[in-house]
């Protein structure tokens, strides 16, 4: 292993996929989305509905498969910068800056600066 060379440092971002974020700064400031995806070592999660880019894909053969995809234009969300979101509580509506605290079962846990409610994860269950 290289001793010269830096290690990168895996940041542990506080929003987790399905998560309501509101995005406070870019081209599409005051857009209310949820989180699709995060990706820690670059520092950027995906907004569901939110900095929507066209892709110009050729008419072609997909990976691995037999199939012809149409060619087009498809629309994609990318990446937005961590920094520039913020996560909405669901007690209180507001966009938040969150605290950690240790609960006394030993658990550590997210808390809004506003209504200081702690911050529950919803699981979303299909619904048939």
């Amino acid at each position: 292993m290289l001793k010269n060379k830096l290690q990168v440092k895996r940041r542990w971002l506080d929003l987790a996929p399905g998560d309501p974020v509101i995005v406070i700064a870019g081209k599409d400031k005051g857009k209310q989305g949820e989180v699709l995806r995060t990706i820690p070592d670059k520092h950027k999660i995906v907004v569901k509905g939110v900095n929507l880019l066209k892709r110009h894909t050729k008419a072609g053969q997909r990976r691995g498969g037999t199939q012809v995809a149409q060619g087009g234009i498809v629309d994609f969300e990318a990446a937005l910068d961590y920094s520039n979101v913020m996560l909405v509580c669901p007690h209180c509506g507001r966009p938040t800056r969150t605290k950690h605290i240790t609960l006394e079962s030993g658990a550590r846990a997210l808390v809004c600066r506003h209504c200081d409610e702690p911050y529950e994860r919803v699981k979303k269950t299909e619904q048939q």
